[in-house]
């Protein structure tokens, strides 16, 4: 129950955090390419409204606004740009006034922000519920990562920082690592920049990318599989989600060899110590991000080591992210509030408690997690093909031949209730192109997409081949030029 602080009131507990925000006043927002990320939060607060370029549900949902017209803008090379491009835009500037006021618009969270956008933003009276992009971006560089690691006690796998000048000054910094190597540049998604380098002619198809870089990550190449774990810092401490897997590199979803394309959640997916383990690191992590000014939702991936099972720290992502749908429609979530409601909390100006220890307690009980698995199923063609038909947002149902079919309208996937449905969100629609990397829809279904061994299972292929077969496109000739070729909206 809210109490009395020198009149000011303050919110007891996560009962009294869901009551104020099923009571919000304040016009809220989530500003991105697709609503993907965030899905679902409007069912949690009041006036929480998600604005977007791209209308993955072809104007059935019932909060989200998409400008109608397309405004003359340069070509869209990040998902900043398409922020920027609907800050500037008219019909979202007059759709923030019909809910705020000139001075005050009210607070948003962005998936990639700039410098750009926060000006934007602030000449709209909109305030950012996340911190500046200047120290957004020291921390998103995979090279400062592991500096914070250090800081924070954290192990990270054997590497060093390093510029790179050609494939012989590698072999002389890297000596101690050995000769099977992965490098990242400083910034980069889903596969991008992570290289996989073991002798000079690997090396040299990615030479440029490495070498112009000032400094790059380095580090000894291990036998591992991906996991990843999402966190909020807030003034009473670090919340810290279940560990995840992560489905990586599989050439049914994505181009990249190292790129994420999924997620699973599922109550045995780690043995209790590693998953204790990872709880321990990503709390000290949190911890000394709060040490260093950052406050909010983050999201880790960690290594876990197949030959001597140790668990290392892989890189931060200092947002919401592309695990955040799985991480805040889980059993745990739902049971106290979702990851995202913490983050918020610490931008609503309200002064409250919480029991973040409680909280992790909670939150860690196997009893707690239920399976859940998507799939970001991206085009991995390298032919640029025009969509002439394209399935729509909602649930599917699979029948026992293999086939799919459109069961029914949702905005999210809670009303999967067997193995045998999915939800799908369709990024790409009628009228779009793919393009090599392109993102095609994501995939949320109940149950587990791998096997023991890591791999995609027969369940999760037929799926991905069902969607598939749903598109129908043509290829057209290379015209990227005139394309709009943004990459991964989704992580």
């Amino acid at each position: 129950m809210a109490k009395k602080n020198n009149t000011v009131e303050v919110l007891d507990g996560v009962p009294d955090i869901r009551r104020f925000f099923y009571k919000n006043e304040v016009p809220l927002y989530f500003i991105s390419a697709t609503n993907f990320n965030m899905l679902g939060a409007d069912e949690w607060i009041k006036g929480f409204k998600f604005i977007c370029h791209i209308e993955c549900f072809d104007g059935l949902h019932p909060n989200v606004f998409s400008p109608k017209e397309e405004m003359p803008h340069d070509e869209f090379t990040s998902i900043e740009d398409i922020n920027n491009y609907l800050l500037q835009h008219p019909e979202v500037q007059n759709y923030l006034k019909t809910r705020g006021t000139d001075k005050n618009a009210g607070k948003a969270m962005f998936l990639m922000f700039d410098e750009t956008t926060e000006m934007l933003a602030k000449k709209l009276g909109l305030q950012i519920m996340f911190p500046s992009a200047k120290m957004r971006t020291f921390m998103d560089n995979k090279v400062n990562t592991n500096r914070i690691a250090e800081k924070a006690g954290v192990p990270c796998v054997p590497y060093v920082l390093s510029q790179v000048k050609d494939y012989e000054h590698l072999n002389k910094v890297s000596k101690a690592l050995g000769t099977d190597l992965v490098i990242q540049t400083p910034f980069g998604d889903s596969g991008h920049t992570t290289f996989f380098i073991s002798n000079e002619e690997e090396y040299n198809k990615y030479a440029e990318e490495i070498e112009k870089e000032k400094e790059v990550k380095v580090m000894k190449r291990i036998n591992c599989k991906g996991s990843a774990i999402e966190a909020c810092v807030t003034r009473h401490g670090t919340i810290v989600a279940p560990l995840m897997t992560e489905l990586v590199g599989f050439k049914e979803l994505t181009p990249y060899k190292g790129g994420w394309c999924g997620n699973e959640i599922y109550p045995d997916a780690f043995s209790p110590e590693l998953r204790e383990k990872a709880a321990k690191y990503t709390q000290l992590f949190g911890n000394q991000l709060r040490e260093e000014g950052y406050k909010g939702y983050f999201e880790l991936d960690f290594l876990i080591d197949q030959d001597n099972g140790e668990i290392y720290l892989g890189e931060l992502n200092p947002r919401v992210t592309g695990a955040s749908s799985i991480t805040n429609h889980a059993v745990f979530a739902l049971a106290d509030a979702p990851l995202f409601i913490f983050h918020i909390m610490e931008w609503m100006d309200v002064e409250y408690e919480l029991d973040v220890k409680a909280i992790n307690k909670r939150w860690a009980k196997q009893a707690n997690i239920d399976g859940w698995s998507q799939l970001i199923i991206k085009h991995t063609e390298e032919t640029v093909e025009y969509i002439s038909e394209a399935p729509k947002s909602g649930i599917y149902k699979m029948f026992d031949n293999g086939h799919i079919q459109f069961d029914r309208l949702d905005t999210h996937r809670r009303a999967v209730e067997t193995e045998n449905e999915a939800f799908f969100l369709h990024i790409s629609k009628k009228g779009d192109y793919l393009y090599e990397g392109a993102d095609i829809g994501i995939l949320v279904s109940r149950g587990r997409m791998m096997t023991d061994e890591f791999q995609l299972n027969s369940r999760a292929k037929q799926w991905i081949k069902s969607i598939r077969g749903k598109y129908t496109s043509q290829i057209v000739e290379d015209n990227r030029e005139q394309i709009e070729l943004t990459g991964t909206l989704t992580k």
